[in-house]
């Protein structure tokens, strides 16, 4: 059996087309909602290529707005065959398995900007001693990582009250202390003022100092 700190990692990580990506982000940030997209993403995927035990990233992805900047970063990016986000997910981990089979894979969500890599490694190290884990949002209702060991079947099952339909799957709940950049998803204004207080990286700290300039926060 496979140590499981000898494990190595791909991860598949999706980005919305982004006239549809943070909607519910749209009052509060106008027309800048596209770029904050793009920057919330860009910071996920940074985090991810900085965590040691991740080999690659896969984006998936049908806009080349996220696609350009994306790849800049050292992500892989493969087409999103358009047929929802457990397909596009599949789709990612199909590749990855070409790529390098004797790798784990996972899925990350794409708008994780506090994402931290030593706390994603922790709950990667985690996810290592079971066949299929998951990683629930901060409200315990979503997931914001799921993975599988190499050779195991990828089942995601992401959409909705995730977390339950996880658990139902029969995937293994992560409940691991110190990880709190890995669980805070950000898909609202409360969201974001979440994870500012976490600590934004670069791309969205940027966006979010243009637009509420001199405020620590968000505004309400």
């Amino acid at each position: 059996m496979l140590k499981p700190m000898s494990i190595r990692w791909s991860l598949v990580i999706p980005v919305k087309t982004l006239v549809a990506a943070k909607t519910r982000l749209a009052a509060a940030t106008g027309p800048h909602r596209t770029r904050l997209a793009v920057a919330v993403a860009s910071d996920t995927v940074a985090a991810a290529l900085s965590c040691p035990p991740v080999a690659r990233v896969i984006v998936v992805t049908a806009d080349p707005a996220a696609a350009g900047p994306l790849a800049a970063l050292g992500a892989d990016v493969v087409p999103d065959p358009d047929r929802g986000l457990n397909t596009a997910l599949r789709t990612g981990a199909a590749h990855a398995v070409r790529v390098a089979p004797d790798d784990a894979v996972g899925a990350l969500q794409a708008d994780l900007p506090a994402l931290r890599p030593a706390e994603l490694a922790v709950a990667l190290e985690a996810a290592a001693e079971f066949d299929q884990s998951f990683v629930p949002d901060a409200l315990d209702v979503g997931t914001t990582f799921y993975g599988v060991r190499p050779g195991r079947p990828f089942a995601p099952r992401f959409g909705g009250e995730s977390r339950a339909k996880h658990l139902a799957g029969g995937a293994k709940e992560l409940c691991v202390p110190g990880i709190d950049s890995v669980r805070r998803d950000v898909d609202t204004p409360d969201d974001l003022r979440a994870a500012v207080a976490l600590g934004l990286g670069r791309h969205t700290a940027a966006v979010v100092a243009e637009l509420w300039p001199g405020a620590a926060q968000p505004p309400a």
